[in-house]
């Protein structure tokens, strides 16, 4: 069967017929990644394979003509950001050289939800080393372990970071699904520019424990996809409540045990979306623009009522902040701690060290962010300037920024072109849903993001499916050539 374009049910229902196994999905999976991401065009999105994988897919066959499917992710390859543990054969390295050879001592909580879902785990993709935490001017998607994601669209264009491997794998169809971390864009950004579906939910839906930090108070963990459904069905198998993740507890009450029954293609209809045109538009192109139009034109067809515009007042008021920096260094360094006895890297500090004693291999844009992190005091969060930038975060892109406009226009959501809304939904801690709209003359992806409150996923969910089964823009790359 052709698996370029495949859906999780489409493949599932082949599975059922006997028309492929999951077995064979995996090595059709691999010969993809043979010839395009290590060979032909070198996407180089893929850091590392599972080498069980073939194993695991074995098993989950046998355990499907025994006693059936286990759900709907039963088989399904999944690729994972390299910053998620996995307690395998497989590293867990941030994309940093430094930590090429660690091996988590247990799987993140999301691998372990993924795995009793049925899901194969597939490998490690490349991602922007430490988050896109470790310096300044270095290309998203680049990683001193992994090297460089290349945008399968349009060579000259950037892949979007951190999740970048993740996004790209995803758009290239060397998986089925990816999962990848955001703390301020990091899922939106490589979903808009790979034109695939990112969904970062809600800080505190879906478990961090696991997976390496940037920051404590806005990192989070989301799937991406080719469509909604597919990222919606991955969404279901991680949101179970983990009691060893503290920003869980807000939302137990809130999450919902199925969110692929808010998959509406009539969801847009009356459904309020405000257009936050001031600030957030400044950097678009004329036909970056136009696309963005084009869409807003179709979900009013669709029976949207659009508040345009429906501007963020303190918009401006959102600059630089000391947060992440002064939460990565003790986040980090817990992380580092927990790691199996005898692995040498054990701080940042370490992590400098390394770096500096192989410049040639790791340096090769410098380490300044790191650098900047370990001057900061002992990481225990009392610093003035990171007490008072947290508290105008929460001021300005929450309680006066998001949730004011959304209260002053009474609105379901706001729509943001491509990831630029980022910055103020992740300092509040807010869900997003990236998803196509369309392409440049240059062939280059351009997507837009609906944004709402704390734990308003179905809502998000369902305005995301119904423009999506409206516009039905997104292609794959030709991985033939580039523009």
């Amino acid at each position: 069967m052709e698996i370029v374009e495949a859906t999780i049910s489409s493949i599932q229902a082949a599975m059922a017929s006997g028309e492929i196994t999951s077995r064979e999905l995996v090595l059709r999976y691999f010969d993809r990644i043979a010839s395009h991401d290590k060979e032909g065009l070198t996407i180089n999105s893929v850091l590392e394979l599972n080498p069980d994988a073939l194993f695991i897919a074995s098993a989950l066959d046998s355990e499907r003509a025994a006693k059936g499917p286990r759900g709907p992710l039963h088989g399904i390859p999944i690729l994972l950001k390299d910053n998620i543990n996995t307690g395998d054969n497989m590293h867990t390295s941030a994309g940093s050289l430094a930590l090429a050879g660690s091996f988590a001592g247990e799987d993140a909580f999301i691998v372990k939800r993924l795995r009793e879902a049925g899901a194969v785990i597939l490998g490690k993709a490349n991602m922007t080393e430490f988050a896109n935490f470790m310096t300044e001017g270095m290309p998203s998607g680049y990683s001193s372990r992994g090297g460089q994601v290349l945008n399968p669209y349009n060579i000259s264009t950037p892949t979007g970071g951190s999740s970048a491997g993740s996004g790209v794998a995803v758009a290239c169809n060397f998986c089925m699904a990816s999962i990848g971390t955001e703390t301020s864009g990091s899922i939106l950004n490589p979903g808009n520019l790979s034109s695939t579906v990112g969904i970062k939910p809600t800080v505190g839906l879906v478990s961090r424990s696991g997976i390496l930090p940037l920051s404590n108070t806005q990192d989070t963990a989301g799937p991406m996809a080719r469509t909604v459904t597919d990222a919606v069905l991955v969404l279901n198998a991680i949101t179970a409540h983990d009691e060893g993740d503290a920003a869980m507890g807000a939302g137990y009450w809130r999450k919902q045990e199925d969110y692929s029954v808010f998959l509406d293609p009539k969801g847009l209809e009356g459904a309020r979306i405000g257009i936050p045109r001031d600030y957030f538009f400044e950097e678009l192109t004329e036909e970056q623009l136009g696309i963005f139009n084009d869409a807003v034109e179709l979900m009013r067809k669709q029976g949207a009522v659009i508040v345009d515009p429906a501007d963020v007042r303190t918009a401006r008021q959102i600059v630089y902040s000391s947060v992440v920096l002064n939460e990565f260094k003790s986040s980090l360094n817990a992380y580092l701690s927990k790691l199996p006895p005898g692995f040498k890297v054990r701080t940042l500090k370490d992590i400098i060290a390394f770096n500096n004693e192989h410049p040639v291999e790791t340096l090769k844009y410098g380490q300044v962010t790191l650098l900047r992190a370990e001057t900061t005091t002992s990481g225990t969060q009392t610093e003035v300037p990171y007490l008072r930038d947290r508290a105008a975060d929460l001021r300005f892109c929450k309680e006066e920024g998001l949730d004011a406009t959304m209260k002053d226009h009474q609105l379901d959501a706001l729509l943001f072109p491509a990831d630029f809304g980022a910055r103020i939904t992740s300092r509040a801690g807010y869900p997003s849903i990236v998803v196509p709209a369309g392409y440049t003359a240059k062939g280059v992806p351009f997507g837009v993001t609906f944004a709402a409150r704390a734990y308003e996923e179905p809502m998000l969910i369902k305005l995301a499916y119904s423009y999506e089964q409206a516009s039905l823009v997104r292609r794959p790359p030709s991985l033939k050539s580039f523009i």
